[in-house]
């Protein structure tokens, strides 16, 4: 595929997108946009000031953006099994009591994964006709029995976990590729990510596997579920040669500006093939940028912290909606929506009823993108397995506070969760216990939550009453699903996974050695 200047392609897709004649019905098709902790900042519709995202500017501008929409978790995995579960970590079992209050994910040696019971969208989509496919990063566990594959995806081009390493492939194996359910190669050794310049050719295949996919199904005439989980944005940072040393925000901002040509070719293809108006497209992030990794990380904007936080900057997500002929351009929705609301949403759309047998978190956002409604509903701030706050409206209490331990922060010369940031009593490294008498922040007024509404105030006694009412509520009726993030073992960790013997690749497994997770943050 020849790259088009980003400009131009901008310019292309306005021609496009306005000549475009094809008529197209029956079932509509999904495509999902995920990226790996890109920032609510990160793109120029939302204030970025180098203005280097021309291609979701565009979208944005011919859909509809969505300030205030959140994941569901600050973290990539927990985040992920909500999306594609319709339900909170708390529920479908992403998350760890190895001790209160602490993030976990998916590393190569984590035993657990989405569990069995856990319906999710791929699979009831399937069931009702779709071909669906995964591209880029599942995170959900890399155990065999947890891939795609086996959860209502009938393609994959990707990994199960995120790209670190390199790794020598003896005290820790190098990270696979698949190809559907088998190992095509790993990270550094057939994939190459070169951590001394960035440069990797990852993102250019990732764009190609997802119009290569639109281009068969426009022809079957299948509807589809495409999932784009792409993470160069994640740490260590990779982008093409083409794209190496374009961005005055450097290395990140290259991996930006690459992903903004990405989706700009999807979108494209959809044109292309005669499908974009019975396509949903939405583009969103699993949790807010890493600003523990400063300039190598990205913005939040105006919230307060980042990734792994339950402030603003942790989980309030970059998000867009685009589906022509069906989502009046140019629309700014102030709906409190979540990544779960997708799983509700895109089963609405399709005519597909929710399951009837499990609390299920997500809401439809149909009134919302065809007939511009706003839906009343709260929105829960998570870390492991403690409710750390809520937001109702404008409105946020917090009932525990704090950004990330000692034991991690090392008394000032470790990993920050708030550089540069620091409000009294509340970016603290110690978990502070507010249940009691929660702070309450109007997100309105102070969206960087640096301003305690007085408790003595007439607003913070007539919100938080509500507020309370709602939390207890919400607790009393919850039912936590089986941790599955607490027991680690080497043994389980990417050594033979299933096609290595093709390949040659097999590596010796160690002797078991289950134990508790370690979890700092």
């Amino acid at each position: 595929m020849d790259k088009l200047e980003i400009t131009e392609l901008a310019e292309k897709m306005k021609i496009i997108n306005k000549n475009n004649q094809f008529n197209d019905g029956g079932k509509p098709n999904f495509v999902i946009l995920l990226m790996d902790d890109m920032g609510w900042g990160d793109l120029g519709v939302f204030g970025e000031p180098n203005k280097e995202t021309p291609n979701l500017d565009q979208m944005a501008a011919e859909g509809m953006l969505f300030p205030d929409f959140y994941s569901a978790n600050p973290l990539c995995s927990p985040s992920r099994a909500a999306l594609l579960s319709g339900r909170l970590p708390i529920r479908n079992g992403f998350y760890t009591n190895n001790m209160p209050g602490r993030n976990a994910y998916t590393p190569q040696n984590i035993v657990g994964g989405i569990p069995d019971y856990e319906i999710l969208l791929p699979e009831l989509l399937q069931q009702n006709g779709y071909r669906n496919k995964i591209i880029g990063k599942w995170h959900l566990g890399h155990q065999p029995h947890y891939h795609p594959l086996k959860h209502g995806f009938d393609e994959w081009f990707g990994s199960p976990n995120c790209h670190f390493g390199p790794y020598d492939d003896k005290t820790t194996p190098n990270i696979p590729i698949y190809r559907d359910a088998y190992m095509i190669g790993r990270y550094f050794e057939d994939f190459v990510i070169d951590i001394k310049t960035g440069e990797s050719n990852l993102t250019q295949m990732y764009i190609k596997e997802a119009t290569d996919f639109i281009e068969k199904q426009s022809k079957t005439g299948q509807p589809f579920f495409l999932y784009w989980a792409v993470d160069a944005t994640h740490e260590p940072l990779y982008a093409s040669s083409s794209f190496l040393g374009t961005s005055r925000r450097g290395l990140y901002g290259d991996a930006v500006r690459e992903l903004d040509y990405g989706v700009g070719q999807i979108l494209m293809a959809l044109w292309t093939f005669g499908i974009a108006k019975n396509t949903f497209v939405f583009f969103s992030s699993d949790n807010g940028a890493a600003t523990y990794a400063k300039t190598q990380g990205g913005s939040n904007g105006p919230f307060l912290c980042g990734k792994q936080t339950t402030f603003e900057g942790g989980s309030r997500e970059p998000s867009i909606a685009f589906w022509p002929s069906h989502i009046k351009s140019g629309q700014i929705s102030f709906q409190t929506g979540s990544l779960m609301d997708l799983f509700s949403t895109l089963l609405d759309l399709s005519n597909i009823s929710l399951p009837a047998d499990r609390p299920i978190d997500g809401i439809s956002l149909k009134d919302v993108l065809l007939n511009g409604k706003t839906i009343e509903r709260p929105i829960f701030y998570y870390r492991g397995d403690l409710l750390m706050a809520v937001r109702v409206g404008q409105y946020k209490a917090h009932l525990w506070t704090w950004s990330n331990s000692w034991s991690e922060f090392k008394n000032g010369s470790g990993v920050d969760f708030c550089p540069g940031e620091n409000v009294v009593e509340v970016t603290t490294h110690d978990q502070k216990n507010h249940t009691l008498q929660p702070l309450l922040f109007d997100l309105g007024a102070d969206p960087g939550e640096k301003y305690v509404i007085k408790p003595t105030s007439p607003v913070y006694q007539k919100h938080m009453p509500s507020i309370i009412s709602i939390v207890k509520e919400h607790l009393a009726n919850l039912v936590p699903g089986v941790p599955q993030l607490n027991l680690c073992d080497d043994a389980v960790m990417n050594w033979a996974p299933p096609g290595c013997e093709k390949l040659g690749r097999c590596l010796p497994i160690p002797k078991s050695n289950p134990s508790k997770c370690d979890w700092p943050h």
